[in-house]
């Protein structure tokens, strides 16, 4: 039996894109070929029949969704686990205080390292430090040390798009090292057959056409274009619904800023997969996707896509094939597209169909069975002299 010891800082399947895509995986643990070790700060006490220890956690301060879980305060505790499991193979989320402390440990024990690249951090500094400007790039340039430091210390990384490999490629990661390895998409919860017009009607109160953007509310999803886009929609009088699916830390200034525009919070998959079936475009202004998993899940359900010609998501779509890219800050653009979508039924329809048959080719078990034959072959990996 393999053992893996798994390293993330948040363990909460429905928190984001990353926790979603990591439950894909742990749902599908075969726990008479495998037995998981799951090392985090925040979430549930108990995860499935697995092995859990929950370390002391602290908020960042420039994003309070999130918190860094600190291993020095827990180190004894961590060293016994971890003696005590021997795991085969380490599996590490994030480069974080965490995932450095995981990568000491497998490099003094001589254990392979599987990585999954969930987060483009890079591009989300500008954000954060966006009132600190001078701080911007010395932070991009220790953080790409980091990362260089972290990924080429990793025998596997599982990168989601060609972008996100040429961007890694351009800033010193090591090719042999990343694999590309899509998300995948669950075709029975996101599909056109769920559309339901009075759904979506009892949240409008109209027969408008319906623009819905679905993320985390937070500044780094680009929520500043989204806005403008907004501005410009009411002043040339469009009639439409602007709906956006989400919470985060920049809500209560998007609400000030787009007064008209329907929030409506954090939504489940049920709720969600009806949303998309049911709005007439897909609005996504986000440049710091490593994929961009809300924007297959409109694919899937048929629902028609206007996005930024940014990181990950721009590998998902083909331009005027199953939906339009757009210079990632210009609101015209993304108006002049939704409002040729919206014009003509001929091309919306070819769009939803182009975009339904890209999301049926993605399947969550060839992905996973992927992962976990990569396991199973880093398990039994001679490690000699594989550090340098």
């Amino acid at each position: 039996m393999k053992k893996v010891a798994f390293f993330s800082e948040i363990m909460i399947e429905d928190f984001d894109g990353a926790s979603r895509t990591m439950f894909q995986l742990i749902n599908r643990i075969n726990t008479t070929h495998f037995r998981y070790l799951f090392i985090y700060g925040r979430g549930q006490a108990s995860l499935q029949a697995h092995q859990t220890l929950k370390i002391p956690t602290v908020k960042i301060p420039m994003n309070a969704d999130y918190s860094l879980a600190f291993p020095s305060f827990s180190r004894n505790r961590l060293e016994q686990a971890l003696k005590a499991f021997n795991p085969d193979v380490i599996h590490i989320a994030t480069p974080s205080l965490l995932g450095f402390f995981a990568l000491e440990y497998a490099k003094r024990k001589n254990i392979p390292v599987i990585s999954i690249y969930h987060t483009h951090f890079i591009s989300y500094i500008a954000y954060y430090l966006r009132n600190f400007s001078s701080m911007i790039k010395p932070m991009e340039y220790w953080t790409r040390k980091a990362m260089i430091r972290f990924y080429n210390s990793c025998h596997k990384v599982y990168v989601p798009s060609k972008n996100m490999i040429q961007e890694l490629k351009e800033i010193g990661v090591d090719t042999n090292r990343m694999h590309l390895w899509q998300r995948g998409i669950d075709l029975k919860l996101f599909n056109k057959n769920k559309r339901d017009e009075q759904y979506i009607q009892q949240i409008t109160k109209n027969k408008k056409p319906n623009i819905l953007f679905t993320s985390r509310l937070v500044w780094e999803k680009n929520i500043q274009t989204l806005i403008e886009i907004y501005k410009q929609l009411e002043y040339e009088n469009h009639p439409f619904n602007l709906l956006i699916a989400g919470d985060g830390t920049a809500k209560n200034e998007a609400m000030y800023k787009m007064p008209n525009a329907l929030f409506l919070g954090k939504l489940n998959h049920a709720e969600l997969s009806k949303l998309y079936a049911s709005a007439d475009v897909f609005l996504f202004t986000s440049t710091s996707e490593t994929y961009g998993n809300v924007v297959i899940e409109a694919m899937a359900s048929g629902l028609p896509c206007v996005i930024a010609n940014a990181g990950g998501s721009a590998n998902l779509i083909e331009h005027e094939v199953n939906g339009f890219k757009c210079v990632p800050n210009n609101a015209k653009e993304y108006l002049f597209y939704i409002k040729k979508i919206l014009s003509n039924p001929h091309l919306k329809q070819s769009l939803q169909e182009e975009a339904i048959h890209y999301a049926q080719q993605l399947d969550w078990n060839k992905l996973a069975d992927m992962y976990f034959e990569d396991v199973s072959a880093l398990a039994t990996l001679s490690l000699e002299n594989q550090y340098g």
